[in-house]
């Protein structure tokens, strides 16, 4: 078997999402291939849509059913544990792909030898196939043999898990699992995965279609989706510590550290949450400093964080309620003036 698809499911059945998203893999180009759908205990008839389409692809569509709820992490693990194929890609269930996506990523892969190839996606509201403006989601000097130097501009923008294919030997050689009953289980072993290859490659083709709509798990902002953020860091930072390459591409994994558990989800928190909590932050800062006292240094964090944000950072760090009073004066303060002007 070439390839194995990973499609974990939970509640898509609504506005034909799941089907569309289904449609576009049963229909690839290649022919050596399976989708490994997991129903992750949907509540809705997802179950029911993936049972018609494993009735009418036998052989290329299996159905998973688990009676708990994982998140998408645990049903990818329970996917990845009956799966065959030499490569390994995984789509999201309100997403879809290219009838020639796979056929190009394995034509990359056999045509250089690498173990991970990635493609662009684009952003869409409906369901179309036509053409829209590429998001890049890596580089051409990421490509080639992993030498130190690629490794750190892969690190710094490793892209999105769903737009690459990996080689069988990176998930199963080492132990290894995505994390259960959290959010963000790419951010924690997305490095971790790139760590593990020797040879990277790239379609600047846009091949993966990653749909925006008011489920999608960016657009909700909850403490318990943060929460599942900083948890995400703290099992890539585990990762790198254990494995041994924490050192070696410090300044790196200290910014990543710094630009997901902290920068992103402060601020995310202070503009998406409506009940904040003083003591959430409070903790979020301690752990930042805890874990790199010294990230305020960081060389991308003084070439890469907008100044403002640097100051807000930098208050929260000497002082919770200052900045959580100034900002909240602050965005008071800006949406009065968008209101008059």
């Amino acid at each position: 078997m070439r390839l194995s698809v990973i499609v974990p499911v939970y509640n898509m059945e609504a506005d034909g999402k799941l089907a569309y998203c289904m449609d576009s893999l049963v229909n690839q180009t290649i022919s050596d291939y399976e989708i490994i759908a997991v129903d992750d205990a949907s509540t809705d008839g997802s179950l029911s849509v993936l049972r018609e389409y494993e009735k009418n692809y036998p052989g290329k569509v299996k159905v998973l059913a688990l009676q708990e709820n994982h998140r998408q992490g645990g049903a990818k693990n329970k996917g990845l544990a009956i799966s065959s194929g030499e490569f390994i890609g995984f789509v999201d269930s309100d997403d879809w792909v290219t009838p020639d996506c796979y056929e190009k990523l394995l034509g990359k892969a056999e045509e250089t030898g690498a173990d991970v190839v990635a493609c662009d996606f684009c952003y869409v509201t409906e369901h179309t196939m036509a053409p829209m403006d590429r998001v890049p989601c890596n580089r051409p000097e990421q490509t080639g043999v992993l030498d130190h130097d690629r490794k750190v501009a892969l690190f710094m923008n490793p892209g999105a898990a769903v737009t690459k294919i990996y080689k069988r030997n990176l998930l199963f050689d080492e132990p290894f699992a995505f994390p259960e009953h959290i959010f963000y289980e790419d951010n924690a072993v997305g490095i971790e995965l790139l760590r593990r290859a020797t040879r990277f490659e790239y379609i600047e083709e846009a091949l993966y279609f990653y749909y925006q709509h008011g489920n999608s798990t960016v657009h909700v902002i909850t403490e318990e989706r943060c929460e599942d953020r900083l948890q995400a860091m703290r099992i890539m930072y585990g990762y790198a510590r254990d494995k041994g390459y924490l050192k070696e591409f410090y300044p790196e994994l200290e910014f990543k550290f710094t630009n997901l558990f902290y920068q992103n989800t402060l601020f995310s928190y202070m503009q998406g949450k409506q009940r904040k909590k003083l003591g959430f932050i409070r903790r979020m800062g301690k752990e930042m400093r805890e874990t790199f006292p010294d990230f305020q240094k960081n060389p991308y964090y003084g070439k890469q964080v907008h100044p403002e944000e640097k100051k807000l950072m930098g208050m929260q760090q000497r002082s919770t309620l200052v900045f959580f009073l100034y900002y909240k004066a602050l965005y008071l303060w800006r949406g009065l003036k968008k209101r008059k002007g």
